[in-house]
Order: C-alpha cells, then structure tokens, then sequence
C-alpha cells in the first residue's frame, strides 16, 4: 500500500512512517520543503498541491498542522492555526476531488478538543459539539474534508486525545520534573485526560487505512483518567513523589490564559467507541502498563556507559 503523509516528520507521523516501512507498505512523506527522493511537495500557505503527488497513491494520511500548544494564543496565532488545518486540509480536499482516480481513503486529523470542555459527562463520536475556539478550529477542521467525501473518497476524521511518547509531546515534556520530584497535577486534578499511547495511536490510523470507517473515529484508550490519575500513575512509575499542585496562574502567564485552560484545566471524557466496534484491539488500554512500556523501552534504547 502507497501511503501519502503530511506532517510526516512530527510524533505520530514518524512513528507512522517508520512503521508502514516495517510491515511492508511504502510511506510517502509531503512536505513544504525540497523534497528528498521518495518525497512529494506541496505549499499549503501557497494554495499549491500538483495531482501528481497522487500518482499511485492508495490512501492519504493528514497529520499536518501548528502546535496547538506551543505559542500563545494571540489574534494572528489563532490565525495560523486555521490556516494550518482547516486551509490545508481543504486545500488537499478539493484536489482530491478533482481526480478521476482519488486514493480510496483519506485519514484527516482532528482532535478531542472538538468536544470542548465537558466535565464528568463520558463522551463518545455520537456527542454534540463543544463550545470555544479549539472546539470551533476542530469542527472547521473537519468540514474542510467535505470535497473529498463528496467525491467517494471514505474520510476519517480521528479525534486525537493526549498522545504518550517518551519522544515527544506531553509526556516527553513532563518527564525531567518528575524524574526530579517536582511533578504534579494542574490545579486540583479532577479534569479528565484521554490519552492514547504512540503504539496505539500508529496502529490505529493503519487500521483505519484498510477497514471500512468513515466519519468521527475517537483515537484514545477506553480507560481514560482524571489529571490527578494521571500525574500519580507517571509518579509511581518513576519512584518519584508527585506531590506539587500546579496553580492556574504559573503557564497561564507563559502562554495565556485560553490556551492554559483549553489545554490543561479543560477536560474530556471520551471513549473509542467506533474503534472498538469496528474490531481494533489496544495494545495498552489501560494507563501504568502503557507508561511502563514505553519508558522501559525508551530506557532500552538509551545508550549506556562504556
């Protein structure tokens, strides 16, 4: 299987890329640079994608887009972020449309913010939409497929939760306060945090490539927990107190307000329905055992002294 992939040199789509080649298949990365052999290119901020990236292609994967996390949320931030997912995914929407022959399907990134934040109410794809902006950009991003979905291309929307990765993301940001004690929850921990590990976040998207699911696919595990669960699970794991409460004030004066409550003190209870009944079985459904896994592997893989 010939795979095209944006964002292909992030977290999930290194992981992806890596394991496509693994089992066989032939990842094709697109990306806004020169392109290496075996890449394609496109210039989303240009409106620029050729019908020639999709020469041979059977499915497209869609990772692409700003770090949600990484800047304030100014006005022109904000901006970039559309840009990014809704602008871009229409852009490969609508060139997909126009082809006699699209890839037969299209796996388009979004997120569980799309739900907003919701409290103890236990989510699945069937829920309304949430409220503010991250829930605005998400239900954007995902009506930006429409072309593709109206030409017969079967579109995925995966509503992506907080992705464990030693390498990367959340997890990787955490790990050297608690390795040094200092870890915690954010404020008094009772919002809920749906996680998936980077191991099932890879084999889900393969698993959506070649089985027949389209519309709102939630890529998280079925045990989500609460952020004090969570802080306590990594904690325990380490052999590290995780004693500190993190007050509202301290990331909201490095990144704003909006963004810190979105993204730290906003929750979602979401389980994956649809990717349970469409006969996907987690690798790590529950939250000590995945974290002990991918730490003992990353420790694994750490060079140790001569």
């Amino acid at each position: 299987m010939k795979v095209l992939i944006t964002g292909a040199s992030g977290l999930i789509g290194t992981a992806l890329t890596a394991s496509l080649r693994a089992q066989g298949h032939e990842p094709v990365p697109l990306v806004r640079t020169t392109p290496r052999p075996g890449e394609r290119r496109w210039d989303p901020a240009r409106g620029e994608l050729d019908d020639e990236v999709f020469d041979g292609v059977d499915g497209v994967v869609h990772l692409a887009g700003a770090g949600i996390g990484s800047h304030r949320w100014t006005g022109e931030y904000k901006r970039v972020l559309r840009d990014s997912r809704v602008g871009a995914t229409a852009l490969l929407a609508e060139a997909m449309a126009r082809l006699d022959h699209p890839p037969r399907v299209l796996v388009s990134g979004s997120a569980i913010g799309w739900y907003g934040d919701r409290g103890d109410e236990l989510l699945t794809e069937a829920s309304q939409p949430g409220a503010g902006f991250l829930a605005e950009l998400c239900r954007d991003w995902e009506r930006a497929t429409r072309p593709a979905s109206e030409a017969g291309v079967r579109v995925a929307h995966i509503r992506t939760g907080i992705v464990l990765s030693p390498d990367g993301g959340a997890l990787a940001r955490q790990l050297p306060l608690f390795r040094m004690g200092l870890g915690g929850r954010f404020g008094n921990g009772r919002q809920w945090q749906s996680w998936i590990s980077i191991d099932d976040e890879v084999a889900a998207i393969e698993h959506l490539l070649t089985h027949p699911v389209s519309g709102a696919v939630n890529l998280t595990a079925p045990e989500p927990v609460t952020n004090a669960e969570l802080t306590a699970t990594l904690g325990r794991v380490l052999h590290r107190p995780a004693p500190w409460p993190i007050p509202r004030f301290a990331p909201a004066l490095l990144l704003g307000g909006e963004l810190v409550d979105a993204v730290l003190f906003n929750g979602q209870r979401v389980v994956p329905s649809v990717l349970q009944e469409s006969g996907f079985s987690f690798a790590h459904p529950t939250l000590e055992p995945a974290l002990r896994a991918l730490l003992d592997r990353r420790d694994a893989r750490a060079p140790t002294a001569a």
